[in-house]
């Protein structure tokens, strides 16, 4: 393999001629053969949104040529569209700060920029110019997990919503048996049980959105530690507009850059709103999973779609696969909370050094719940129906009914009936009428499950 040769302040490294990397990100390479995850394609692009930015506003400030500006401007840009993608290499387990797969930007950028402009560009005094690590990386998290929530998640869960509400509409006037604690209980509609998804996922992407103010919030201009050494005073300021302007985002200059750097609270609150929205995706996975269990020895309330064989030894077997794969994903962002709260905690003095494992941590969330709220929408609650058969047995034969009887005969003579329901196998309008509690037209109207679904208020 042919290599060239480069330096940094340790000396000279050889790097392999075609790639466009320097030496500080070779050195990684070399001395971290840590697993294989990769940081996040959105975090490299946003590396790239910080770094033209920081560009256009060196210039301005009079520390860029505009020659040198414009070429690296344009070097960001094929970071950006991803069409230098091959040329970022590192994995995650690295250095804390990110300093690795930061200088590996500003190699890049520097190298494709050098060329364009026919004379050196340099990755430290011009790429990185009134910049740090240290403030760049919380920023390119930043626009990372900010643009993958807008881009990719919020339309994925609004879009499940709305199907679900949609359903919620459809299967309104079918009336069933609730339960509670695993056993029967009084009657809902379809639609009502429903209608408890649609309300669990509005107010979890009302959490998201809400965690978002913070993310929005860019450490960009405190350099080193939060104090801006080696940045004009406006610097980050003008880098933030820059950004959002950009990006089409409300991106604002973080209240306090020393918080901005030590800590990673904005991320640790967001993904909390992340480990929110899987546990109603939990639930709701949970609850289509027992619904429609059966066909023959479960509920078999609901049915799904037959999207393939679920066995290799049954026949005819078909498995809740879509639900299935919808309760790992929640499980698995439960689990990422745990790590992003422990990485987040790891704040020393003036630097957090977790920075790759948080933003990978919550880039792989959002990714998944994102791609599984798609697939559980198209392949699951797309094509879901209802037994009204089903249903309206187990309706029919429920002990529950009994409760719309207690403010006539009293608790313990409604329980008296219920008993005698079970003991003989009888409905409850057979073991009311068999005790002589009320006469058969009365029954008939309090035992109605329509009524009971949205009863009347008591004076």
């Amino acid at each position: 393999m042919s290599t060239r040769l480069e330096h940094d302040s340790l000396g000279p490294v050889e790097v392999p001629a075609d790639r466009f990397w320097g030496a500080q990100t070779q050195r990684s390479l070399a001395h971290f053969h840590i697993g294989h995850e990769r940081w996040p394609r959105s975090f490299i692009r946003a590396l790239g949104v910080v770094k033209r930015s920081a560009a256009i506003v060196n210039a301005k400030d009079g520390l860029l040529r505009a020659a040198v500006r414009d070429a690296i401007v344009a070097a960001a840009d094929q970071v950006i569209d991803g069409s230098l993608d091959s040329h970022f290499p590192l994995v995650i387990w690295q250095t804390g700060s990110g300093t690795q797969t930061h200088m590996n930007a500003n190699e890049v950028i520097a190298f494709v920029a050098a060329q364009r402009l026919g004379a050196p560009v340099h990755p430290n005094d011009d790429v990185n110019r009134s910049q740090s690590s240290n403030d760049v990386m919380p920023t390119a998290m930043h626009i990372a997990a900010v643009e993958d929530v807008r881009l990719k998640l919020l339309p994925s869960v609004l879009a499940l919503r709305n199907r679900l509400a949609g359903k919620s509409l459809e299967f309104k006037n079918i009336v069933k048996l609730g339960r509670t604690h695993g056993m029967d209980a009084v009657p809902l509609t379809v639609g009502q049980e429903l209608s408890a998804w649609v309300s669990q996922l509005d107010h979890g992407l009302q959490a998201i959105r809400n965690a978002l103010a913070h993310v929005q919030e860019l450490a960009i201009g405190g350099t080193a530690v939060g104090t801006g050494l080696n940045a004009p005073a406006k610097f980050g300021d003008d880098v933030t507009w820059e950004i959002a302007g950009y990006t089409q985002i409300r991106f604002v200059p973080a209240q306090n850059r020393f918080e901005a750097l030590a800590s990673h609270d904005a991320l640790v609150e967001l993904h909390g709103a992340l480990k929110r929205l899987a546990v109603s995706l939990l639930k709701i996975a949970n609850d289509v999973r027992f619904l429609a269990s059966g066909p023959r020895g479960g509920l078999a309330e609901l049915v799904l779609p037959t999207n393939e064989p679920g066995s290799s030894i049954m026949p005819g077997k078909v498995n809740p696969t879509q639900a299935e794969a919808l309760a790992m994903v929640a499980m698995r962002v439960m689990g990422n909370d745990v790590t992003v709260a422990l990485a987040g905690s790891q704040g020393m003095l003036q630097l957090n050094a977790c920075k790759p494992l948080i933003l990978f941590t919550v880039c792989e969330s959002i990714g998944l719940l994102a791609d599984v709220c798609a697939s559980f929408d198209a392949n699951c609650i797309a094509g879901l129906e209802v037994n009204r058969v089903a249903i309206a047995a187990h309706l029919e034969r429920s002990l529950m009914l009994v409760t719309a009887l207690t403010p006539r005969i009293g608790y313990e003579r409604a329980a008296q009936v219920a008993e005698l329901a079970q003991a003989q196998d009888l409905t409850i309008r057979e073991a009311a009428l068999q005790l002589h509690v009320l006469d058969a037209a009365t029954l008939d109207e309090l035992l109605d499950p329509a009524h009971m679904v949205a009863p009347a208020t008591e004076p």
